[in-house]
């Protein structure tokens, strides 16, 4: 069945969809509630922006990545975003996923301003890990505390809860076989990754009626005082001198939106957090936080409506 593209008139579908966190089934039910809410003609043409952490936690990464790497050839009509979360960033690390630093500096080199976290963290250690970027090394590493105290959850494997990652791929966690587990298409879904989304012209339902904005899709959010422009072009850059990417992976440091962009129209939406948290023009999208128990939802643009995978639709 052909499905018509909406008229000119209405203002585009966006629809921000927050951290997954590899629970598959969460995300199935997700995607069928949008398709149930959404009209057909509007659905179909959305842009859908998957706002990072598709890995680790839940059990399921390998059926996550394959579901989202299906959607661009079962809705051949929708655009698609996948952005990077600092999860996903630390999962491609270890792979070797991720583009070489630009200054042809080493890896070895995003070490050193956190090595006294290397022995509580246990950073990986085993085959490949001279040549591999800091993030890459604490996702594969065997934390030695085990309980994470501010989510009240004991850790799984990592400081990334990277262990039921490793498990989905059939290897056990730490293993330097997940490097040849993980199929080819995993590995370029997660080189492809983008750090930062822009778009000009994104609708939004406001106290003053619908207004057109522009948006920018970011998984942590934007630096406070530090220069905007400056982020963004690193961001688009994928600079991977860097070794903690503070928009990927801050927290109070990128949760509002910077002083700079409240003068313009600019939509910042982010996931990351652990909450949903709407407040202007500022979307935090991450009502899961990759816990079991939490639903995950999304954002559907102009109208602001909320969706989970629990909604009984």
């Amino acid at each position: 069945m052909s499905i018509a593209p909406p008229t000119t008139t209405k203002p585009k579908v966006v629809i921000c969809i927050g951290d997954i966190h590899g629970y598959i089934t969460k995300l199935q039910n997700l995607w069928s509630n949008l398709q149930t809410l959404i009209p057909p003609s509007d659905f179909h043409y959305a842009r859908i922006i998957f706002l990072g952490d598709y890995c680790d936690r839940g059990p399921h990464t390998r059926e996550v990545l394959d579901f989202l790497i299906a959607l661009p050839s079962k809705y051949p009509n929708q655009s698609h975003v996948f952005l990077a979360g600092n999860h996903d960033f630390a999962f491609a690390a270890f792979l070797g996923a991720i583009p070489p630093p630009p200054d042809g500096s080493a890896f070895s080199d995003t070490w050193e301003e956190f090595k006294p976290s290397e022995e509580r963290e246990g950073w990986y250690k085993d085959d490949g890990y001279e040549k591999m970027h800091l993030q890459g090394r604490r996702w594969a590493g065997k934390i030695t505390v085990k309980f994470n105290t501010a989510k009240g959850t004991e850790y799984k494997g990592s400081i990334y809860d990277a262990g039921t990652t490793f498990e989905s791929y059939g290897v056990p966690h730490g293993s330097s076989d997940l490097m040849k587990a993980v199929p080819d298409d995993h590995k370029k879904f997660l080189s492809n990754l983008v750090w930062i989304y822009e778009e000009e012209n994104v609708s939004i339902e406001t106290e003053n009626g619908l207004q057109s904005c522009k948006l920018i899709a970011v998984h942590g959010g934007l630096e406070k005082g530090k220069d905007v422009k400056e982020q963004i072009k690193y961001l688009k850059e994928k600079d991977t001198r860097i070794p903690k990417v503070e928009p990927l992976s801050g927290r109070k440091s990128v949760w509002d939106i910077p002083e700079e962009l409240s003068k313009s129209a600019t939509i910042v939406v982010s996931g990351h957090h652990g909450k949903l948290h709407v407040d202007g023009l500022r979307l935090i999208i991450d009502e899961g936080g990759g816990m079991e128990q939490n639903p995950v939802a999304a954002i559907v643009l102009p109208s602001k409506t909320i969706v989970r995978d629990t909604d009984k639709l």
